[in-house]
């Protein structure tokens, strides 16, 4: 079968994201099958024919989002339940919840999170190891069309959250089946990592087995990394080091290593960091949102002088509240100008860096997405900018990440495919999806028995 074509025309502003970052006004894109075929002045493309035209005039059209930590498959069940004051008591209830969840039931939150990512933008994302049910959350990923990377989490030591305990050899075991049974499925779009969930509760030999499988797999590997006090002061009892350069002394940290939140960190870790090339990913969402510290010792500032690639998360659902990529661009570009007292920290066009080709760069897919150029995926957002919040219009990068959130995302294509339209998804009916999952939540709590009441009364 011939592969289809599609043409973007008349785009007010296409902002690449090549290694130029030049912005074209009034240009097209010629899509064919899953590739960007041409990207182009729309007075030179006017001769192009494709199967189908969308007209583009008064829109901004950029990369897809990259969201580099999103547990996708659990928190839409549950979602907004969770009081601020709940401290260390939020995790244990967000996986004895997740505990009683049915393939089912996790492929129907697992579809209305990844309808939400892809509505406002977030064409790729990464589940840090979360799900239970993968064989039946693939569905969700073919249905939706989404790219996704994938995996299990895996600890061997006895943790406070109420994560399973595997052995060293059943964990090493479980990582191995989850990346050859998953790894480059639907033509590539999904993508299995190894995923020890942190250092705190992983021994030597499993994070070192993490990194073999990695290599040998020629895929990635991530892990939670925050740097919290309580975590800093363990590392520093148990070996002597900081957890970032505990890690470097295990082998662990690389290229393809991926460590998420890297809050309390300091300057020699950052070394660690940029003297490996390990990738980071930041939440700002749900730093800001747990009091993580992030205003105070967060150094995105100082990681991103040295060199170090960092990528926007969200983290889930019930803790960050939100997953639009989006907010965490617009956070990280201006949380750090208020904290040192400097306008200049994290410019809106390395914030935009941060949410499309440092993405892909963390993934390890920046030859495929994260910028729009002849010969990469078609991964694709337009903006309709015929809304107050776009306007006025002279700038588009300012506008996106100051201005814009994803309610003006119009149109959302992956590997070429059309998944938004007109701000609908096209995949499922969303309003169906949202009354199952509301019912699949209310079946949770009352089969776990968790309750947060809120703290004004409904009549």
């Amino acid at each position: 079968m011939a592969s289809q074509t599609m043409k973007l025309e008349g785009v007010r502003f296409i902002v690449t994201m090549d290694p130029e970052r030049r912005i074209i006004r009034d240009g097209t894109v010629v899509i064919d099958g899953q590739r960007i075929a041409e990207v182009g002045k729309a007075t030179d493309l006017q001769h192009v024919t494709a199967d189908r035209t969308i007209d583009a005039r008064e829109m901004v059209l950029t990369p897809g989002f990259c969201n580099g930590h999103m547990h996708i498959s659990y928190a839409h069940a549950t979602r907004g339940i969770f009081p601020d004051d709940i401290g260390n008591q939020y995790l244990p209830n967000v996986f004895r919840l997740q505990a009683v969840m049915t393939p089912e039931e996790e492929y129907h939150t697992s579809l209305l999170g990844i309808t939400e990512l892809l509505k406002y933008g977030t064409t790729c994302f990464l589940d840090p190891g979360s799900t239970k049910h993968l064989h039946a959350t693939m569905e969700a990923y073919e249905q939706s069309g989404c790219r996704i990377m994938v995996g299990a989490h895996v600890t061997d030591q006895p943790n406070p959250i109420n994560l399973p305990v595997y052995t060293t050899d059943q964990a090493i075991s479980l990582m191995a089946q989850t990346i050859e049974g998953y790894n480059n499925r639907l033509e590539g779009r999904v993508q299995a990592w190894a995923m020890p969930f942190s250092s705190d509760f992983c021994s030597s030999e499993l994070l070192q087995a993490a990194k073999e499988l990695s290599d040998q797999h020629n895929t990635g590997l991530t892990l939670h990394q925050g740097g919290s006090a309580s975590s800093v002061n363990n590392h520093m009892q148990k070996h002597g080091k900081r957890p970032i350069q505990y890690l470097e002394d295990q082998g662990v940290l690389g290229p393809r290593t991926l460590l998420a939140h890297v809050i309390g960190i300091d300057d020699a870790e950052i070394d660690s960091m940029a003297r490996t090339d390990t990738k980071t990913v930041m939440c700002p969402t749900a730093a800001l949102k747990g009091a993580s510290g992030t205003t105070l010792q967060g150094k995105l500032p100082e990681m991103l002088d040295r060199g170090v690639c960092v990528a926007l998360g969200t983290d889930a659902g019930n803790n960050a509240n939100l997953i639009e990529t989006m907010r965490s661009m617009y956070l990280a570009a201006i949380i750090y100008k208020d904290a040192r007292q400097d306008p200049t920290a994290v410019p809106a066009e390395t914030a935009l860096e941060m949410a499309t080709i440092n993405g892909a760069r963390a993934f390890g897919l920046d030859g495929d997405i994260g910028s729009i150029e002849v010969g990469k995926k078609a991964d694709l957002v337009l903006f309709d900018t015929r809304r107050a919040e776009w306007r006025t219009l002279f700038n588009p990068v300012n506008n996106l990440v100051y201005n814009a959130d994803g309610r003006s995302v119009h149109t959302v294509i992956v590997d070429g495919r059309v998944v938004v339209e007109d701000h609908k998804p096209t995949f499922v009916d969303e309003w169906e999806l949202i009354q199952k999952v509301q019912a699949i939540g209310e079946d949770m709590l009352s089969r776990t028995g968790v309750s947060f009441p809120g703290r004004w009364p409904v009549a």
